[in-house]
């Protein structure tokens, strides 16, 4: 959600800041915009609604010059898509602001500021910042202060970003909960929302702290914590990939992403298994002994993430016999939960940065959880730096708003926790080897499954005129078909949803008729013929299946079914497996729809507000 750029820098940084927001735009968007100060301390800024080529058009058309800028993507959260609303805002026609998250408070401030004299032109809560700073100015002894003192007065969570045209060599940025990260150049120094946007001018950065608030100028960086007083944040080398906006030989980031889980899963793999023997190391210091002493796990994740620990419950439960539980970061945060004798809480996201369940996290810590663990892909993230363990997946960028590689990773990562708790509970050796040894094959299996992309492509026509579909699974596939009905939500706009298929009978088969495509899940596993039983009652009730099954599993396709086989797997591995056969339905019934399909409607991949 949102994406934040900025610079200090002795050349003109325009086309720095347009890449830095190129780089970003999977994050999700609606406009864009770019403030500079030129040598003449004069302000000047470009707003265009839509995509932040339509703003790199229009600073072709009239070039912004300057070494001093700020720049912004918008997810509109208050006020409309417009570009009115869009950032960076204004006050006083010296100072630029741009924010992301949310000022819970901005209907007060606004008032307040409204009998003070200023008048609002947007419909954003932002503004009340560029106002307020501009009113703390009239008495701070600088910019910085200005907006330590009006960061006192914000309800909610922000990264934001503020510049003084009369102070043309200096920016201001202030953290909470919304997070940001400082650039190191020669003679130029950088601020982002993530340091994907930064990585053609730099790779050493450091990560600001709740409530820091930094002063940033070409030679110098300055950081005050919450209290106001100075503090080092380390800054540090990151070896990242620069490279991710080629799509190649795909037409979609979300496809390009799909094709890579193979050699995303290779990775997550490498150096973590030896034979068969996982080194516990891979998920931090002191693992060894927390997982010794671990009695339940508490999961909290949001989205695509929290269908994987619901998986990962499974697994918990039946193989390393410890219990577990699941919640949405949303709902955990705002109950009140016991917390079990010396329980783990694992948080599970794709950035680390998802707000509610970095929030989540922090409560936890508070309720006395024995330890925290994240399942995360991105290093240097909040959710890893606050977390006592962490395993990172290893998927590398995803830039599709759809989660693909970085689901299967992090089903990776999470029985590779099961694995390793297991060891401290009793799990048996030859649990253990199966563990590993379906790992292993993992990679190979999957591509074998992407080799019925064709087939799947044909049964997507089917659904050229649907407007709504069911998904089915039992047990660890539940949180599949779950999984399967989001992405076609996601990307295709059909509505769809999914129920273990032991629940028809309680409510959804009111819902069957020759109209409701009805996709199940059919791995070959101790549930098979309960499910069959299930897929009868649908085609009782001239429903038109689609089953993605396990040739073993024997089901035969006729003029009520259509059947794609599933290479066989392991048990231990076929929630994985079976992913891949609903992410291609997903991406194909997309195409035909004529979607969006890597930046659909509505979504954000990085959800950093609550």
């Amino acid at each position: 959600m949102c994406g934040i750029v900025g610079a200090v820098a002795q050349r003109d940084v325009a086309d720095i800041l347009v890449e830095g927001l190129k780089r970003l735009e999977y994050r999700g968007y609606d406009s864009a915009g770019v403030a500079i100060i030129n040598n003449d301390k004069q302000l000047q800024r470009s707003r265009r609604l839509g995509k932040v080529q339509e703003l790199a058009d229009a600073l072709i058309a009239t070039p912004l010059f300057g070494g001093t800028g700020i720049a912004h993507t918008r997810w509109a959260t208050h006020g409309a898509p417009s570009e009115v609303n869009a950032h960076p805002h204004l006050s006083s026609d010296n100072i630029a602001v741009v924010h992301n998250g949310i000022i819970e408070n901005h209907k007060e401030l606004r008032e307040k500021l409204q009998t003070l004299g200023y008048v609002f032109v947007s419909e954003t809560d932002t503004e009340v910042i560029a106002h307020l700073v501009h009113h703390e100015l009239k008495t701070a002894d600088s910019l910085v202060q200005a907006v330590q003192k009006t960061a006192l007065q914000l309800d909610g969570a922000y990264g934001t970003v503020v510049m003084d045209s009369q102070d043309k060599d200096r920016i201001v940025v202030a953290r909470s909960g919304s997070p940001l990260v400082i650039g190191y150049g020669v003679g130029e120094n950088f601020i982002a929302s993530d340091m994907m946007a930064l990585l053609p001018v730099t790779r050493k950065f450091s990560f600001l702290e709740e409530g820091d608030v930094a002063e940033i100028t070409r030679f110098s960086v300055n950081i005050f914590d919450v209290e106001g007083l100075p503090v080092e944040r380390e800054a540090k080398e990151r070896e990242v990939a620069q490279d991710i906006g080629d799509k190649g030989e795909y037409r979609h980031y979300m496809l390009k992403e799909t094709y890579e889980q193979p050699t995303a899963i290779r990775n997550t793999l490498e150096g973590r298994l030896i034979g068969h023997a996982l080194d516990v190391n891979t998920f931090g210091d002191g693992a060894d002994t927390i997982f010794k002493e671990i009695e339940h796990v508490q999961i909290i994740a949001c989205g695509t993430s929290y269908h994987s620990g619901m998986v990962a419950r499974y697994w918990l439960e039946s193989l390393a016999g410890v219990s577990c539980n699941i919640e949405i970061a949303s709902e955990f945060r705002y109950r009140k939960s016991h917390v079990p004798k010396n329980a783990l809480i694992v948080t599970i996201s794709q950035s680390g940065e998802t707000a509610d369940t970095l929030a989540a996290l922090r409560l936890a810590k508070e309720l006395g959880y024995r330890a925290s663990l994240t399942i995360c892909n991105v290093t240097g993230s909040s959710l890893v730096r606050e977390s006592d363990l962490a395993f990172m997946t290893k998927a590398g960028a995803e830039i599709g708003v759809a989660s693909t590689k970085a689901f299967t990773t992090q089903l990776v990562g999470l029985l590779m926790m099961t694995l390793a708790i297991g060891q401290h509970n009793g799990m048996s050796e030859n649990v253990q080897h199966d563990i590993a040894q379906s790992l292993l094959t993992l990679p190979n299996k999957l591509d074998e499954v992407l080799a019925l992309a064709n087939s799947i492509e044909d049964l997507a026509e089917d659904f050229a005129d649907k407007h709504h579909a069911l998904f089915l699974g039992r047990g660890d596939q539940y949180p599949i078909a779950m999984e399967g009905a989001l992405k076609l939500k996601e990307i295709s706009y059909i509505h769809a949803e999914a129920y273990a298929a032991g629940e028809l009978k309680h409510g959804p088969l009111a819902l069957i008729d020759a109209e409701m495509p009805v996709i199940v899940v059919a791995p070959q596993n101790d549930l098979i013929e309960k499910l069959k039983s299930n897929v009868e009652e649908v085609r009782a009730r001239g429903g038109l299946m689609y089953v993605f099954a396990d040739a073993d599993a024997k089901f035969e396709s006729d003029d009520t079914m259509k059947v794609i086989n599933v290479p066989h797997c392991d048990d231990l591995i076929a929630p994985i497996v079976y992913t891949l056969p609903l992410q291609l339905l997903s991406y194909y019934v997309a195409i035909i729809k004529g979607t969006d399909v890597d930046q659909p409607r509505n979504l954000a991949k990085s959800v950093t507000v609550e």
